[in-house]
């Protein structure tokens, strides 16, 4: 899924729109706060200004970033059920035996403890996969394994 637009779950999706919108509130009241350069006092009064002023200007790049994101989002449509990408669910069986259903999703998107980030070692090894696939990953532990036994849809133990 290199070069084009990739798609990501609805929970990440809900989970970056709720970022814009608390993004774009912070934004208000900081833009709120500043003042006109003909109406800033002392130096310690300047240097507030400055600060606020990169603070916007970092809430602003980052609003553009997700605002972009949702875009590609949208053009990539639904994430594929034939090849792990970025947005994929997938089942896994462990070696012990124990399935476990996970999403695939950004760094920036981790905010669930059933999603694996594409840069991590089992997303990575997951990555370009299909169902019935074996992945060899490291761990804290060590190295370990898993087969793909699904993608984008969940299965029952």
């Amino acid at each position: 899924m290199a070069g084009g637009p990739k798609p990501i779950s609805a929970a990440a999706r809900h989970a970056l729109e709720q970022e814009l919108a608390d993004l774009r509130d912070e934004r208000r009241l900081v833009a709120g706060t500043l003042h006109d350069a003909t109406d800033v006092g002392d130096q310690a009064d300047q240097a507030d200004e400055l600060r606020r002023a990169d603070q916007l200007d970092r809430l602003d790049r980052r609003i553009r970033d997700i605002t972009e994101r949702l875009r590609q989002a949208e053009v990539a449509g639904p994430p594929s059920t034939d090849v792990v990408g970025v947005g994929s669910t997938v089942t896994l069986r462990f070696p012990d035996g124990v399935q476990e259903t996970l999403q695939i999703g950004e760094a920036a998107e981790a905010f669930d403890q059933n999603l694996v980030t594409s840069d991590s070692p089992l997303g990575r090894a997951l990555l370009g996969r299909h169902a019935g696939d074996s992945v060899r990953f490291d761990t804290p532990d060590g190295p370990s394994s898993a087969e793909v036994v699904s993608i984008g849809d969940v299965q029952s133990a």
